[in-house]
């Protein structure tokens, strides 16, 4: 009743016994909210994790080809894995990069795009609202399983998460550390050197002393190097 314990084990942040029953029962499809039910995470049936990357690529490409894809855009965050953007190419979807949080996704979306969301599981339907809504986003992925006749994996198909390493650094000055000539220097080394085949992104917390070293790429071993190059320069 005092709302401490809403998720405990459970929900979008404990998705791990979903998964189990999932496999266990044999279940075509599971849905995870968050305490309020605005973000929503599906379970394919073998268990797999799907995230708001991966709606964002089954919706945005089923209305792709419904031609209800209004400017032919989806809009993410910065925080969007790379490999969605690299799977978006392919199918010749466009989309748009706002800074993290669904109310700078529902700004953006205002430009007469219909699609939008974060990898947290918030996305935007923006016919029908414009907040996350985590049953509509559920019933979203049962109508494309339903339409396509396919199982939640095989609507996954064509999209490649690339692995990710995130690391937090605590600075005296986040303005002065990302300033800082040879942390530029490294964020421009890591991005020429991992060219087509990933990226980085370092950023201030928006509420926390630290800043954000992000990098994607083919392998966790790479992520992890790129990473601790830039991080050596802001400690």
């Amino acid at each position: 009743p005092d709302g401490t314990n809403i998720n405990e084990n459970c929900g979008s942040t404990h998705i791990e016994g979903l998964q189990d029953l999932v496999r266990r029962e044999h279940l075509d499809v599971g849905f995870a909210f968050d305490g309020d039910a605005d973000r929503c995470l599906c379970v394919d049936e073998l268990g797999n994790v799907i995230t708001g990357d991966h709606i964002l690529y089954i919706y945005g490409k089923y209305m792709k080809e419904r031609g209800k894809l209004d400017n032919n855009t989806v809009v993410t965050t910065v925080m969007s894995n790379f490999g969605l953007y690299k799977a978006l190419d392919e199918l010749g979807i466009g989309y748009a990069k706002t800074a993290v949080g669904d109310k700078y996704v529902y700004e953006y979306k205002q430009q007469n795009c219909r699609i939008g969301g974060e990898q947290s599981g918030h996305i935007i339907f923006s016919k029908y609202a414009s907040t996350g809504d985590g049953i509509l986003t559920s019933l979203k992925m049962m109508e494309v399983m339903m339409a396509r006749k396919q199982k939640m994996s095989q609507l996954c198909e064509g999209l490649s998460i690339y692995p990710q390493v995130l690391q937090n650094v605590r600075v005296a000055d986040k303005a002065e550390a990302l300033a800082n000539p040879e942390v530029q220097a490294a964020v421009d080394q890591v991005t020429a050197e991992l060219g087509d085949t990933g990226r980085i992104l370092v950023r201030e917390s928006g509420t926390e002393p630290v800043i954000r070293v992000m990098v994607e790429a083919e392998s966790e071993e790479i992520c992890q190097k790129y990473v601790d190059m830039v991080v050596a320069k802001l400690k």
